[in-house]
């Protein structure tokens, strides 16, 4: 069996469920993975669940704003006006931030990432 075939079952479209898992829930996958890098199903400097979600939400969220022809853009809002008119730190992304409704609309993915770094 591949070593990286435990790793890559875990993080299959973690970017979609992984916003939605309490800290209980992640440390039981941090243990898992501990497990497996210990039984050698994984590399023993494998990062956390974490840092690996955090890695892919980035990369994920990059080629959805790069690319106008990704399933995602669609679902972005649109670019934001307010930061033209003043100068401020720059920020990671240039998208109006959506209104906070609900925990669930907290934890979509896109919500997420707009609002990663904005504190």
């Amino acid at each position: 069996m591949d070593e990286y075939h435990t790793l890559i079952h875990i993080l299959y479209a973690a970017s979609a469920w992984h916003g939605f898992t309490k800290a209980a829930d992640r440390r039981r996958i941090n243990l898992l993975l501990e497990r497996a890098k210990r039984y050698g199903y994984c590399m023993p400097d494998l990062p956390t669940f974490e840092e690996l979600c955090d890695t892919a939400d980035d990369q994920l969220f990059n080629k959805t704003v790069s690319n106008s022809s990704h399933v995602l853009h669609t679902a972005l809002p649109p670019p934001s006006t307010a930061s033209q008119h003043y100068n401020l730190r720059r920020r990671t992304q240039t998208r109006s931030l959506p209104e906070h409704f609900t925990y669930l609309s907290d934890c979509d993915f896109i919500t997420r990432m707009l609002y990663k770094h904005s504190y």
